[in-house]
């Protein structure tokens, strides 16, 4: 499969600004893989589409405040993205930098009255970076990393964040959660879904446009996850897997795929692949060449992924992170 195949055109008046106000109000396409049927609902409608037996699982990392700016030495300042926690005790990491080739290992970066340090290069703008106590540097200067084409706002950033976040480490929001609401979350419980919790841990990477001319070139960054006693034993015992984002489905893909539920995925999930585990996906609307569109054409089929984008087009639905929700109904393993 070629990385162009991933192109189609979305008027720049689509991409959301903001989440749907109540949360739960945004819009939710349904695609039923099947019977390659598409059905129009709002989000609040999720659990007429669930029953019991059911095993919903959600991805509860939680965002960092992961983008500060630090001054080096010569009075210049450098934008540093942070990415993952590569030490036990929170003070190594790796981040992008942004002007990476200003920087030099063992260089001094300043945050106010604090300091981080310059450790060594690891290429393509990351770095690895070090000091004392990084989480309550970020906790007391970053900002939260929002999508390059969201503008930056305090609103904004506040917005960024699942109700049921909790497991902090991610620069990334997994942003088919952001449509939930408490009340949506006991209805499902009501309907006899069990709700398990898992977390990945999102890296930019996920989200980043694939360069490669072929889609299977790409190399995923690594991203931390881990499944706990209860969520395996639920997904064992599901009727039925529906994975809340493509986060999620990696995860559950990943422990699939290498028996272990605690570890680093480099899985890249596109056409061909072969799903052992999620059997429903609630996703976005994702940007064109992205390894998530990737995801779910895997998921649901080119042809039916590509039909449903132009039909979201058409009926002006909302795309990427703020955006509206669509649910693959019966793809995945089902198919």
């Amino acid at each position: 499969m070629l990385t162009s195949d991933l192109d189609y055109r979305l008027p720049e008046g689509l991409i959301a600004q903001r989440p749907a106000s109540p949360r739960d109000s945004s819009r939710l396409m349904i695609v039923d893989v099947r019977k390659q049927s598409i059905e129009h609902r709002f989000f609040r409608d999720l659990p007429v589409f669930l029953r019991p037996g059911d095993a919903l699982v959600l991805n509860e990392t939680k965002v960092l405040p992961a983008r500060l700016r630090a001054r080096r030495p010569g009075g210049g300042e450098t934008e540093l993205l942070f990415l993952r926690e590569l030490g036990a005790k929170g003070n190594l990491w790796e981040v992008m930098a942004r002007p990476s080739r200003r920087l030099r290992a063992g260089m001094a970066l300043s945050i106010d009255a604090e300091e981080l340090q310059a450790v060594k290069p690891l290429g393509e703008g990351r770095w690895t970076v070090a000091g004392t106590d990084v989480p309550g540097t970020l906790r007391r200067h970053g900002h939260m990393p929002l999508p390059p084409y969201i503008e930056e706002t305090p609103e904004a950033e506040r917005e960024y964040q699942t109700v049921y976040a909790r497991d902090e480490g991610s620069a990334a929001a997994p942003t088919a959660g952001l449509h939930f609401t408490q009340e949506v979350l006991g209805e499902v419980e009501k309907a006899g879904v069990r709700i398990s919790r898992v977390t990945l841990h999102v890296g930019p990477g996920t989200f980043s446009p694939v360069r490669t001319e072929k889609l299977a070139d790409h190399r995923m960054h690594a991203e931390h996850y881990r499944v706990s006693d209860e969520a395996a034993r639920a997904v064992e015992k599901a009727q039925r897997v529906v994975a809340v984002g493509t986060t999620v489905a990696r995860t559950l893909e990943s422990w699939a795929a290498t028996g272990i539920r605690k570890g680093e995925s480099e899985l890249f999930i596109y056409p061909g692949y072969h799903w052992r585990v999620v059997d429903t996906l609630l996703t976005n609307f994702h940007l064109p060449r992205s390894t998530l569109l990737a995801m779910v054409m895997s998921f649901a089929g080119e042809d039916l992924i590509r039909e449903a984008y132009e039909v979201a087009v058409k009926e002006r639905y909302r795309f990427f992170s703020f955006g509206d929700a669509m649910l693959l109904v019966g793809g995945g393993r089902a198919l």
